[in-house]
C-alpha cells in the first residue's frame, strides 16, 4: 500500500489530475443545434433550450460563452424569489417625496458594469408561476428593477420537460412566447469525440455586408406574404396547456421569426438550421408552412422561363419542379398567344430532358387544352407524347391491379 504522504500534496495531485481532465480542445464541426443557437444569440433573441437532464445544455452554454468571449452569469431561476427579478424595494430618506426605488441583485449590477455577457437562466421549468411572472420584464425588456441591461447582454435559458423536472411547472404562455425554443438532443459522435477531449466550436455566423438590405427585404416579404395568405395564423394560442408552454404564433413571435429569417439569409445558413429556428418560434405547423412558402419564393419566374425556354433552369426537387411547370401553364392561360404557347411546350421538353417524365403529364395535358384552332401543333409535342402515354398506361394498370385485389377479398 502506498504510504500517505500528507493531505496537501495529495490534494495538489488531485488538482493536477482535475486540470488534465478539464483540458479540452474545440474544432470546427457541423452541428445544426449549435449553429441555430449561435444565430439566435447573434440576432439578440432569448433562447430556451429544452432537453432531458444530463443532456449537455449547461456544458453547451459554458462552451458558447468561452467561444464568444462573453462572461457567463448563471442564475438558477427556481431558487430565487420574484423580488430577485423585479427588484428589491429600498427605503430612502424621503419615500413620500422620492418614492421607493427597486434595487437590482448583484449579478445584474455586474453585467451592467461589464457592458456585455451571457445571462444563463437555468432550471426555468422548475420556477413557480410567481417567479415566471417576474421574469417577463427581464426576458423581453432586459430590465431588473430600475436597472436596464446593456445591449451587449444576451439571454439563454434551459429547461427540462415537466415529466423529468424536479417539481416541474408548465411554462406560462406569456413567458414561453418570448423565447426561441430549441430542442436539445445529444449526438453520439459529438459526445464520444468530446469525451475524448475535442468538442465542436461555437462561432457567430458570418454575415455578408453586401446582402443585408436584401436579407431584410426577403424576410419581410416572406412573413408578410405568408400571413396575408394565412391570416388565421397571426395569433393562435394553443388550447392545450402543455403546448402553450412552447412555441406558438403571435405578432411577437412572427416578429422574431422575421428577424431570424433575415439573419439566416444574410449568413447563408442551411435550411436545416432555419427550420429549427422557425419551428422553435411559431411552432411546428405554422413553421413548416412558412418554410414551404420560402421554397416557393426561390422558384424561377414563369415569364422568365417563357422568354428563354432553352436556358430554363428548373428545381431538382419534384414538388418544386411541378409547381414551376404548373406556374408556366397558368401564365399562358392568363395571357394566351401562339408564341407563349410554343414556349411553354419548349419548357416542358426541357423538364422532360432534365427530370422525371411523370412530372410533365398534368401540365402537358392542361397546356394542350389551351390550343386555338389556328395554332399549329409544335414538333416538340411529339417528344412529350410518349411520356404522357406511358404515364396513362401506368395509371390504368395500377387501377386494374387495385380492382383485382379488391375483388379477390
Amino acid at each position: 500500500m502506498t504510504p500517505f504522504t500528507g493531505s496537501t500534496s495529495q490534494l495538489d495531485l488531485a488538482a493536477d489530475l482535475l486540470a488534465l481532465l478539464g483540458d479540452t480542445a474545440t474544432e470546427p464541426r457541423p452541428d445544426i443545434q449549435l449553429e441555430a443557437l449561435t444565430l439566435a444569440v447573434a440576432a439578440d433573441l432569448p433562447v430556451l433550450l429544452w432537453g432531458e437532464p444530463g443532456i449537455g445544455k449547461t456544458a453547451a452554454l459554458n462552451q458558447l460563452a468561452a467561444a464568444l468571449e462573453l462572461p457567463l452569469t448563471t442564475v438558477i431561476a427556481s431558487v430565487h424569489e420574484p423580488s430577485d427579478f423585479s427588484g428589491l424595494p429600498v427605503v430612502g430618506d424621503d419615500p413620500a417625496g422620492q418614492g421607493v426605488p427597486m434595487a437590482p441583485p448583484d449579478w445584474a449590477v455586474r453585467l451592467v458594469r461589464a457592458g456585455r455577457g451571457l445571462l444563463f437562466l437555468d432550471e426555468l421549468s422548475t420556477a413557480p408561476p410567481a417567479v415566471q411572472a417576474a421574469l417577463l420584464r427581464l426576458v423581453l425588456e432586459r430590465r431588473i428593477g430600475a436597472l436596464q441591461l446593456p445591449p451587449g447582454v444576451r439571454i439563454v435559458a434551459a429547461a427540462n420537460p415537466r415529466s423529468s423536472a424536479a417539481d416541474g411547472w408548465e411554462l406560462s404562455p406569456p413567458l414561453a412566447n418570448r423565447f426561441v425554443h430549441l430542442q436539445w438532443t445529444h449526438d453520439h459522435d459529438v459526445v464520444v469525440r468530446g469525451l475524448g477531449g475535442t468538442w465542436p466550436r461555437a462561432t457567430l455566423p458570418r454575415l455578408g455586408a453586401v446582402g443585408l438590405v436584401d436579407a431584410v427585404a426577403f424576410a419581410r416579404r416572406a412573413v408578410c406574404d405568408f400571413l396575408t395568405a394565412r391570416p388565421g395564423l397571426v395569433h393562435r394560442l394553443p388550447a392545450n396547456e402543455a403546448r402553450r408552454g412552447g412555441a406558438w404564433p403571435s405578432p411577437r413571435s412572427w416578429e422574431m421569426t422575421l428577424r431570424l429569417i433575415a439573419f439566416a439569409t444574410a449568413a447563408d445558413s442551411s435550411r436545416e438550421v432555419l427550420s429549427l429556428l422557425v419551428r422553435g418560434t411559431v411552432g411546428d405547423g405554422p413553421g413548416l408552412e412558412l418554410l414551404a412558402g420560402l421554397d416557393r419564393m426561390d422558384l424561377p419566374d414563369p415569364e422568365t422561363l417563357l422568354a428563354d425556354p432553352a436556358g430554363a433552369v428548373l428545381p431538382e426537387r419534384g414538388d418544386l419542379r411541378q409547381a414551376v411547370l404548373d406556374g408556366v401553364v397558368a401564365a399562358v392561360r392568363e395571357r394566351p398567344d401562339r408564341q407563349r404557347w410554343d414556349a411553354a411546350w419548349a419548357v416542358l421538353v426541357r423538364a422532360l430532358e432534365t427530370g422525371a417524365p411523370d412530372l410533365v403529364v398534368v401540365p402537358a395535358t392542361t397546356l394542350a387544352t389551351l390550343r386555338r384552332e389556328d395554332w399549329d401543333v409544335p414538333a416538340s409535342i411529339e417528344r412529350l407524347a410518349g411520356a404522357v402515354t406511358m404515364s396513362r398506361r401506368a395509371d390504368r394498370t395500377a387501377a386494374r391491379v387495385a380492382q383485382t385485389a379488391k375483388a379477390g377479398r
